[in-house]
């Protein structure tokens, strides 16, 4: 398929382009900066900002559009993800309005808010962050949109806690590695006791690359393990793994008020396309 991936050049971007490549796909990586990413792919240097309502022809009319781009993921209240919500609205509208069949687009665990346990694709939203917030909204929006595109298959990834490429990532595991740098002897840290659901970033990847190109499971789809792990534990393991000197200072750092005890995706979906695409290698 011809396939177009937005935030190509970003922290997952960079890794979904690979995994389509790999997979025999056309790949068309738009970012604002393209470096970095496989040069088998098409790079196009341009804002998904323009406004421009013919943008699904302007950028070749791929058979699917893989929306990665977003400003400030890592900043939970930044206020661009209100300012931008609006924007992502108009261009999806325009990618479908301008006969766009297939449209994947990357959630957030941060969409549910304060939970504890499983979350599956029915499980209540209530978000406690602008980023959260935001994600949940562009969800809302772009399903009540697939109402007049019956044809249109809209695939929702919700992501959860991404590992990999630490240098990239901005996470704690990104601060723990430079703090050790500098010679630091004590990582304020957490209590550790919250679990979450970690993932390394070329498993979503290519995750989010395989649940873009089939037509079997739509809707809300969990990319993930299914297994909750403690942040102590993870960053411990982390630690470990990369032989650091610094060691964890337990609950030098408060932990924040919307995160939840223990949040991990019902992996189902996601299992079945991954094992439909590996039985058909």
């Amino acid at each position: 398929m011809r396939v177009l991936v937005t935030g190509a050049g970003g922290y997952i971007g960079r890794f979904v382009v690979k995994a389509l490549l790999d997979d025999g796909h056309e790949v068309m990586a738009l970012d604002l900066n393209t470096e970095g990413i496989d040069s088998r792919a098409k790079k196009i240097n341009m804002s998904i900002f323009s406004g421009d309502d013919n943008i699904f022809n302007e950028l070749g009319c791929p058979d699917v559009c893989i929306h990665l781009a977003w400003r400030d993921g890592f900043i939970h209240n930044s206020d661009a993800h209100m300012k931008d919500l609006s924007k992502h609205y108009v261009f999806l509208k325009d990618m479908l309005e301008g006969g766009l069949k297939r449209l994947s687009v990357m959630g957030t665990m941060h969409e549910i808010g304060y939970w504890n346990g499983k979350i599956d694709e029915n499980t209540p939203c209530n978000p406690s962050s602008l980023y959260g917030i935001a994600k949940n909204a562009l969800r809302q929006a772009v399903f009540q949109l697939k109402n007049k595109y019956s044809d249109v298959n809209l695939y929702w990834l919700r992501a959860y806690y991404i590992l990999g490429d630490d240098k990239k990532n901005h996470s704690i595991f990104a601060k723990i590695l430079q703090a050790d740098e500098e010679g630091k002897e004590i990582f304020p840290f957490t209590t550790g006791k919250n679990k979450y659901d970690f993932i390394n970033v070329e498993d979503l990847a290519k995750m989010i690359a395989a649940a873009s190109v089939q037509d079997d499971i739509t809707g809300i789809i969990n990319c993930c393990t299914g297994k909750p792990v403690s942040l102590g534990e993870k960053v411990e393991e982390f630690i470990k793994e990369k032989k650091l000197k610094i060691k964890l200072g337990y609950g030098m750092f408060p932990d924040r008020s919307y995160d939840s005890p223990c949040e991990y995706g019902d992996n189902t979906l996601i299992e079945k396309i991954m094992e439909k695409k590996n039985v058909g290698k």
